[in-house]
């Protein structure tokens, strides 16, 4: 679907799993209350399924996670992390340098924290792993699902968001994302759509009514 919907009673949309998303990916899912995990597609590199944005006191740092060698036209389910680097750790000190300081750090972190610490094997499940993470910290009830087949098309009354929101030239996240400004740990520009831990970690319980403000109607 190219028009997007404002969601309604009952409403479902089709969106491919994110690493940490970013604040315009819960921006566009908030307003259904079925969300359709694309489980069937091949993993697409150079994408926000293995990569996030944070802020540090030297700029926008990008997280990533390190895959196995292979991947293309690799089903998404199949990707491996490689544990041969330690990129848990590595990302936890460069969250915690940047955001020990901040407001709700201390009540957020553990969660997060325990996450980065387990030996996941797969992307997609680790993905799944944080998304629900955060959607418990909006307290947001959400029906997930997996698609168990790859459609170019979505079904009838289903909102299909896959491959809206990019890091590259296809970044649509401009539809349904508007940057509603909130205090941040570093610099005096507000920087936009960074990872919702961004949010999370500055803003706590209000993140919610942050992200509500973002919606682009």
């Amino acid at each position: 679907m190219e028009k997007y919907q404002d969601g309604g009673a009952d409403s479902e949309v089709l969106i491919e799993l994110h690493y940490l998303p970013c604040l315009a990916y819960f921006t566009a899912i908030q307003p259904f209350d079925t969300i359709w995990l694309e489980a069937a597609e091949n993993y697409q590199k150079q994408s926000y399924r293995n990569r996030c944005y944070v802020l540090t006191a030297n700029g926008t740092e990008r997280l990533t996670i390190p895959v196995l060698e292979g991947t293309h036209r690799q089903p998404v389910r199949d990707v491996g992390i490689d544990n041969r680097q330690p990129w848990g750790e590595r990302q936890w000190r460069t969250i915690e340098t940047a955001y020990r300081k901040a407001p709700f750090f201390e009540y957020y972190a553990p969660d997060l924290e325990a996450v980065l610490q387990k030996d996941h094997r797969r992307l997609f499940d680790l993905n799944q792993e944080m998304l629900t993470i955060c959607l418990k910290w909006l307290g947001w009830k959400k029906k997930i699902k997996f698609t168990e087949v790859f459609e170019k098309e979505a079904n009838e009354g289903v909102t299909d968001l896959r491959g809206w929101i990019s890091p590259r030239g296809a970044d649509k996240s401009g539809s349904v994302y508007q940057p509603f400004l909130y205090m941040q740990n570093f610099g005096t520009e507000f920087v936009p759509n960074l990872s919702i831990i961004d949010l999370f970690f500055c803003q706590g319980p209000l993140a919610k009514e942050i992200l509500e403000a973002s919606f682009r109607k």
